[in-house]
C-alpha cells in the first residue's frame, strides 16, 4: 500500500492508474477504523481495480464544543488494518494541505433541505463541513465510485444530493451498518463508552426495531411511534436529540407508499450515538 501526504502525491498515482484504464474506488474516513470501515474497503475492492482511502479528521465539521481535540487518532493500527484488507493508496493530509487559506477563509459547500433538521439541527455547520471536505477529496482523488456506511444516514443523503447537484461523475454506494454482536452500530465514538454504557447502548437499536415492527404491521400513527421511541430511550438513561420517521430517499416528511427510515440520535453519558433502520 502506497501512502501519500500531499494532493500532488495522490493525483500523480491516480493519474497513472487511470492512464492504464483502471477503475478507482474511494473510501473517505476520519480514522480510528473499525470493522465497518474495513467492510467498505473490502466492498470497494470487489467493485474497482484500485482503492484509495483517506484518513483526515476534518476540523470544519466539528462544532466549537465538540470532540475534535480528543477524537481518537490510531494511525499505526489503521495503516496495518488497511494493508490487511488490500487498500492500494492511503491519503494522509495535514490540515494545511486541505485548507491552505485556513478554515475560516475556505470556500464552503452547503447542501440545502436534506442537511436541515435531524443532526443538522443539533450540529449547526456540521454538514457544510462534511460537504466541503468531501467535495475537496472528490476533486483530489477523482474516483469512479465512493463508498459510505449507512449508519451516518443523513450524511449519505447529503453526499448523494451534493453529487447530483454538482454533477460529479461519481457513483455513490451506501453499505449497510455493521453491528456488534449485541446490535450496537459500530462507531469510532463507541470507544468513549464505559463497559456498562456499551451494554446499555443496545437499547438504541432495540427501540428502532420496535418502531420498524409497528410500521411493518401497518401502524401509521407516526407521531405516537416517535413519542414511544423517545420515551423508551429516556426511561433507559438516554438524552435523545430526536427519534424520527422520514422518507428514506430525501429525509422529507413521510408520504404513504414511500420507503421509510427511522432515525435516532441520543446521548448516553458524554457520548452522542446515532443509528437508523430502513423500512
Amino acid at each position: 500500500m502506497n501512502i501519500g501526504h500531499t494532493i500532488a502525491d495522490i493525483r500523480s498515482q491516480v493519474a497513472t492508474w487511470k492512464g492504464n484504464g483502471q477503475k478507482i474506488a474511494f473510501v473517505p474516513t476520519m480514522g480510528n477504523l473499525h470493522a465497518g470501515h474495513l467492510a467498505l474497503v473490502t466492498a470497494a475492492k470487489q467493485r474497482a481495480d484500485r482503492v484509495v482511502v483517506s484518513i483526515f479528521v476534518n476540523p470544519l465539521q466539528f462544532g466549537p464544543n465538540e470532540d475534535f481535540a480528543k477524537y481518537p487518532r490510531t494511525l499505526e493500527a489503521d495503516t496495518n488494518a488497511l494493508r490487511g484488507v488490500g487498500a492500494d493508496l492511503l491519503f494522509l493530509p495535514e490540515v494545511g494541505e486541505i485548507y491552505p487559506q485556513g478554515q475560516q477563509a475556505a470556500t464552503k459547500v452547503e447542501v440545502s433541505e436534506v442537511s436541515e433538521g435531524l443532526c443538522g439541527a443539533f450540529r449547526p455547520g456540521h454538514f457544510a463541513g462534511v460537504a466541503t471536505v468531501v467535495t475537496k477529496l472528490f476533486n483530489i482523488v477523482q474516483p469512479d465510485l465512493a463508498l459510505f456506511g449507512k449508519k451516518d444516514y443523513q450524511q449519505l443523503q447529503v453526499i448523494r444530493r451534493m453529487v447530483a447537484d454538482l454533477c460529479f461523475p461519481i457513483e455513490i454506494i451506501g453499505l449497510d451498518t455493521v453491528r456488534e454482536p449485541n446490535g450496537l452500530a459500530m462507531s469510532s465514538r463507541n470507544g468513549y463508552l464505559s463497559s456498562a454504557e456499551r451494554e446499555q447502548a443496545v437499547v438504541l437499536y432495540r427501540s428502532l426495531k420496535q418502531a420498524v415492527d409497528r410500521l411493518r404491521a401497518g401502524d401509521q400513527d407516526y407521531a405516537r411511534i416517535e413519542a414511544t421511541g423517545m420515551a423508551e430511550l429516556q426511561a433507559h438513561g438516554f438524552r435523545p436529540d430526536y427519534f424520527s420517521i422520514r422518507r428514506a430517499d430525501n429525509l422529507a416528511t413521510v408520504e404513504v407508499g414511500k420507503p421509510l427510515v427511522v432515525l435516532v440520535a441520543a446521548w448516553l453519558g458524554g457520548t452522542r450515538l446515532i443509528d437508523n433502520v430502513e423500512v
